[in-house]
């Protein structure tokens, strides 16, 4: 297991390399190039020049997290076979790099979506919260508007300006894509940069839907065993494999993930581990990564991801917002570094436990 943090670079995380470097157990990195828009090619001496900051650092730069799919793609339009072959060059790109895992989604429109970026907890610690309820009194034009407000100043990912200032547009692009049709959309675009992966040994992660149910009439498809499983053996190239995001999947209380590991062994090639909080039907805050904290048990998710054989890319999820920290919502130092050594203790008592 590597245990890893997400880091957006120098120009949009208020979190240092050199803070990272601090945390007992972090190796790794999974980044991005933030500012890079979906359908760019990703120029190699960029991709280079990040993997050298972070290697200065003393961190490995163990994957990339995200390279955003362009909606062409995602909805199956005449253009997706120029936006396919951008991707391909960007893969070719990051393999001559040496990069061999990337986290992506195929999410319509939102990467993710919340209902309040900073709830106040009992303990005065805020936290990112959903709940359908207020969700359905939401104009999907103006959310955007209403993230940005409790953002901080940072641009979150998945809501980048350029693509909200266009959400009209993007809705009506899916109106009529089913989840039948999003799902095909996706096997053609795995089926085509497959042979790309192989030269480079590239293992592609889907993130799954966050939450895991349809938002604002948007299909989703990646929100359960059943449709995870459907997916990889549609491709059943072991490349092909999925983000594993306790938080996600989780958000589902009938989604069984100790199951769903199991069921999908070998092909997790990253793991995501949050809890959350339930407080009814399709409300959820998130909570620290303790297990009595929320209502996953983390001890269980953990064990079943070691015993089942994963030993890949690893990281805490989103944080709480703690110790007057300013930061991305969800993405501070403070409470992931906690998360990290939750985290550490568990892996290492069963490593020493079972032997």
């Amino acid at each position: 297991m590597e245990m890893t943090l997400r880091w957006f670079g120098e120009d949009f995380d208020s979190v240092s390399l050199k803070n990272i470097r601090q945390i007992p157990g972090v190796t790794g990195i999974v980044s991005t190039l933030y500012d890079t828009k979906p359908g760019e090619v990703w120029p190699l001496e960029r991709i280079r020049n990040l993997k050298k900051t972070i290697e200065a650092s003393g961190l490995r730069l163990a994957g990339i997290e995200s390279v955003n799919i362009h909606d062409a793609i995602k909805a199956g339009l005449p253009e997706r076979d120029k936006y396919i072959e951008n991707y391909i060059k960007t893969l070719e790109n990051l393999g001559e790099a040496g990069i061999d895992m990337i986290c992506y989604n195929f999410m319509p429109v939102f990467d993710w979506t919340r209902s309040d970026l900073a709830k106040v907890l009992p303990d005065g610690s805020t936290v990112l919260s959903y709940d359908q309820a207020l969700i359905d009194k939401i104009n999907p034009d103006s959310i955007a508007d209403q993230k940005n407000k409790k953002a901080q100043g940072f641009e979150l990912p998945g809501w980048e300006p350029e693509r909200m200032a266009q959400i009209k547009e993007l809705f009506a692009i899916y109106e009529t894509v089913t989840e039948e049709q999003l799902f095909d959309n996706l096997v053609y675009f795995l089926n085509k940069i497959m042979p790309t992966c192989e030269k480079y040994g590239i293992r592609m992660a889907i993130h799954p839907d966050d939450p895991a149910w349809p938002v604002f009439g948007l299909p989703r498809i990646i929100n359960s065993e059943a449709n995870i499983t459907k997916l990889l053996e549609a491709v059943p190239n072991p490349l092909n494999g999925i983000t594993f995001c306790t938080g996600s999947l989780g958000s589902n209380p009938e989604n069984d993930l100790i199951s769903t590991i199991y069921a999908v062994k070998g092909r997790i090639h990253f793991a995501h581990l949050r809890n959350i909080k339930y407080h009814g039907y399709q409300k959820f805050d998130e909570a620290s990564h303790l297990s009595s904290d929320g209502s996953l048990d983390m001890v269980a998710i953990i064990k079943a991801l070691r015993d089942s054989g994963f030993d890949g890319i690893i990281r805490p999820d989103h944080g709480r917002q703690i110790w007057d920290e300013i930061s991305m919502p969800g993405y501070g130092l403070y409470d992931r570094a906690l998360g990290v050594a939750y985290m550490n203790g568990i892996w290492e008592t069963l490593e020493k436990v079972s032997n």
